[in-house]
């Protein structure tokens, strides 16, 4: 980096308490997996397109690994079906986790097959593949091995082989990237932050601080590993958010003027697989208010603690469509709007879990045991509604943990009635919703088309409204409040949505 930048900060969150680093010309600019899978695409928009020798540089990408390894590494996401760190924990002496990884290795010399024309750079990559995959699976193998004369507990290193495994997939795809753009005839520059035989343990500031001090942004390209290996532990605290957690944390610490994440779509005022390409909008213009109600509706912008520590910092972030690169996307900051809005619809599978207990009136406790045990069974909520003798927290979770939570609470409460029914939360969403009367607009379109609103909820901050609703009607519910608050609206310039007066 030039002499101009300040130092790295010594946390790894950037509170509003830190000296800021000075602002520089430079962006840091995050790919998902999903594009990474057609990075061939975007060496022709996003990394190279029609720039001149001036354009390249003075970025910084972060990778994650290609669509489908992280899920062949761990377990897949949506599904739950067991990859290489699930067979592995349920191992005792059966090997079937080194087939999985086998398997993992075949995937990526098969994308590598499809990423480089040229035969030198293919071996290059297969080798590099070769390298990591062989030294995972002998660290593994010699812990399986150490672990089995009962001396030593494999429950203890469990989160360490994770971070592991996690870190060979962004390996791979920063790798490949990089030997890609090379060939390209850019300066390309493989950071790898995932602690590959690195005996050393620096805290996430440390291992971002040492791999960017050694950069000149002003020649070099870096494409640096979503993962990042460091003492805080990544994956323990944020799980498959990580890769935005190690980019957000990138932009903070070098200053970076804007933080961008390239997506395969825009951030719209729906799903345009629901309400149709034709009726939703580019939001254009939102901030970080609206991106923490995204996120609590299962539909991030971005990783919350990821956008906390861009908000803090004082970067603004871009969510740009990858394959779209004439078009600046969405602007998420800190600044309120000018003008009251609807700028988005969406909706939620959720589980209502209603205790009813006739003797909770004016009895403390109740509150508090429940999200103790909903804290222990790992059961994310998303919102909450009381009364004199019920509490309903709308959760998300996994059906089998719900019923560990339903026999923990009627242990401690016996003659209470415990219920758990499938719903759904639709919520509109806007930076500010003063004045628009959205919850009574939005009860009366969808009595009109016939939809029950089981209840309805919003808070002081005007930013959200939420209607709880039958989970077979979650779509329906999702394209009447569409419609009604956001199809009729006109667009300003700056691609804002506006509520029809």
């Amino acid at each position: 980096m030039s002499d101009n930048r300040t130092s790295p900060s010594t946390s790894s969150l950037v509170s509003d308490n830190d000296a800021r680093p000075a602002p520089t010309g430079h962006t840091v600019e995050k790919i998902g997996g999903t594009s990474m899978s057609r990075a061939r695409e975007l060496v022709d928009t996003i990394l190279v397109g029609t720039r001149g020798e001036d354009d390249l540089y003075n970025r910084v990408f972060v990778v994650s690994a290609f669509g489908g390894i992280t899920n062949k590494l761990l377990e897949d996401k949506k599904t739950g079906k067991p990859g290489v760190y699930a067979l592995f924990a349920d191992a005792d002496e059966d090997l079937g986790w080194t087939e999985a990884l086998s398997s993992v290795a075949r995937e990526m010399h098969r994308i590598n097959a499809e990423l480089f024309d040229e035969l030198a750079d293919r071996d290059v990559a297969d080798e590099f593949v070769r390298e990591r995959i062989e030294g995972a699976r002998g660290c593994l193998i010699d812990l399986q091995r150490l672990c089995s004369y009962g001396h030593f507990n494999l429950a203890e290193h469990m989160q360490t082989i994770r971070e592991l495994l996690s870190g060979l997939g962004e390996a791979h795809s920063a790798h490949a990237l990089t030997l890609l753009l090379r060939r390209a005839n850019v300066n390309a520059r493989f950071v790898d932050l995932s602690g590959w035989r690195d005996e050393s343990q620096p805290d996430l500031a440390e291992r971002i601080g040492n791999a960017m001090a050694r950069i000149d942004l002003e020649r070099e390209l870096p494409i640096v590993t979503g993962y990042a290996q460091c003492s805080e532990g990544l994956m323990g605290e944020y799980d498959r958010g990580y890769s935005e957690v190690t980019f957000a944390n990138i932009a903070a610490q070098t200053g970076a003027r804007e933080a961008i994440i390239h997506k395969e779509f825009h951030l719209s005022s729906a799903d345009p697989r629901l309400v149709g390409a034709d009726s939703v909008r580019k939001i254009g213009r939102t901030n970080y208010d609206v991106a923490d109600q995204l996120s609590n509706m299962g539909m991030e912008a971005i990783h919350p603690n990821a956008a906390k520590t861009l908000r803090q910092a004082g970067v603004p972030l871009r969510v740009t469509n990858a394959f779209e690169p004439e078009d600046p996307g969405t602007l998420i900051d800190a600044e309120p709007a000018d003008t009251a809005g609807v700028e988005m619809v969406t909706g939620l599978p959720v589980s209502a879990l209603e205790l009813f207990e006739q003797d909770m009136v004016g009895v403390k406790g109740y509150d508090a045991a429940i999200l103790d045990v909903l804290t222990r069974h790992n059961v994310r909520i998303v919102s909450k509604v009381s009364n004199a003798n019920s509490i309903v927290h709308h959760v998300e979770a996994p059906l089998k943990h719900l019923k560990r939570v339903e026999q923990d609470l009627m242990k401690r409460y016996p003659s209470a009635r415990i219920a758990t029914r499938r719903s759904a939360i639709v919520s509109v969403i806007g930076r500010d919703l003063s004045g628009l009367k959205v919850m009574l607009g939005g009860l009366k379109a969808l009595d009109a088309d016939g939809i029950e609103v089981i209840s309805a909820q919003e808070t002081g901050r005007k930013v959200d409204v939420q209607f709880v609703v039958s989970a077979r009607d979650k779509d329906a519910a999702i394209k009447t409040l569409h419609r009604t608050f956001c199809e009729s609206d006109a667009r300003s310039g700056d691609g804002d949505l506006r509520h029809a007066a």
